[in-house]
C-alpha cells in the first residue's frame, strides 16, 4: 500500500504547480457544468424523463472525476500528497468507480437513444433505473477489486495522486477490467449510433459525443448542459425565462 512521500527525482515545483493549476481549472469548470446540468433536472419538470435520468448520471459521474481532479490539485498545489496511505487508497478507489461509471453511463445513453429513436417507443423508468443502478454497481465492483488483491492503487509518477497501478503484475485484471469496461461499452456506443444513422438515414459521422469526451468530462458538462443531438432540449435553455413559439 502506498506512503506519503515527497515529490519523486525529476520534477520541480514549478511543474507541479503547473499541473495543479490545469487540475484546479478543470476540476471546478466541471464541477460547475455537471452541477447545472444537475440542478436541471432538479428544477425542470420537464427534463425528469427516464431517458435523461442517464444524463443525470453521467453528470453525476462526472463530477465524481471532477472532484478525483480537485483532490489532485489541492495535493499538487501543496506540492506533496498529504493524505496518507489509506487516502491514497480511497483516492483512487473513487476516481476509478468514477470514471468507469462515465464511461458506463455514456454507452447507456446511446442505448437508450437508440431505443428512442429506432424502436418509437418512450424508454420505461424502471429500464432507466435498472440501468442506472447496474453502471454503478458494476463500477463500484470493478473498482473495488484492486482493494481486496486483484489490482493495485498507487501514486502516479507525480506523487500528488493515486490511481490504477498499471507497472505491477495484474495484467489477468487489466485486461478482463479493459473489455468489460472498455471494449464493450465501446462496441455499444457505437453499435448504437450506427444503427440509429441506417435507420433515420443520415448521412455523416454518428454522434458520439459523451465517449470521446471520456478523458475530458468538463467536455461532457458543456455538451448537456448546452445542448446537444440527445437531449432535446438544451438543459442551459430550460434554466432561462420561457419565451414565446415566435422566439
Amino acid at each position: 500500500m502506498a506512503d506519503s512521500r515527497s515529490l519523486p527525482t525529476g520534477f520541480g515545483e514549478l511543474e507541479v504547480l503547473a499541473v495543479g493549476m490545469v487540475l484546479l481549472v478543470e476540476a471546478l469548470a466541471g464541477l460547475s457544468l455537471n452541477s447545472l446540468t444537475i440542478l436541471s433536472f432538479c428544477k425542470n419538470p420537464e427534463l425528469r424523463t427516464p431517458s435523461h435520468l442517464l444524463v443525470l448520471s453521467l453528470a453525476l459521474a462526472d463530477s465524481g472525476i471532477s472532484l478525483n481532479a480537485l483532490v489532485a490539485a489541492t495535493s499538487s498545489l501543496l506540492r506533496r500528497w498529504p493524505y496518507g496511505s489509506g487516502g491514497c487508497q480511497a483516492h483512487g478507489f473513487q476516481g476509478f468507480a468514477a470514471a468507469l461509471a462515465s464511461i458506463c453511463n455514456s454507452a447507456a445513453i446511446a442505448w437508450g437513444s437508440y431505443h428512442h429513436y429506432c424502436t418509437h417507443s418512450r424508454l420505461a423508468w424502471d429500464t432507466a433505473v435498472s440501468l442506472v443502478l447496474f453502471v454503478w454497481l458494476s463500477s463500484a465492483f470493478w473498482a473495488a477489486l484492486p482493494l481486496l488483491g486483484w489490482g493495485h492503487y498507487d501514486y502516479e509518477p507525480l506523487g500528488t495522486c493515486c490511481t490504477l497501478d498499471y507497472s505491477r503484475n495484474f495484467t489477468s485484471f487489466l485486461f478482463t477490467m479493459a473489455f468489460f469496461n472498455f471494449l464493450l461499452p465501446l462496441f455499444i456506443t457505437l453499435t448504437s449510433y450506427r444503427l440509429m444513422e441506417q435507420k433515420l438515414g443520415k448521412t455523416g459521422h454518428p454522434q458520439v459525443p459523451a465517449l470521446i469526451a471520456k478523458m475530458m468530462p468538463t467536455i461532457n458538462a458543456v455538451n448537456y448542459a448546452l445542448g446537444s443531438g440527445m437531449v432535446h432540449r438544451g438543459i442551459w435553455q430550460c434554466l432561462l425565462p420561457k419565451r414565446s413559439e415566435q422566439d
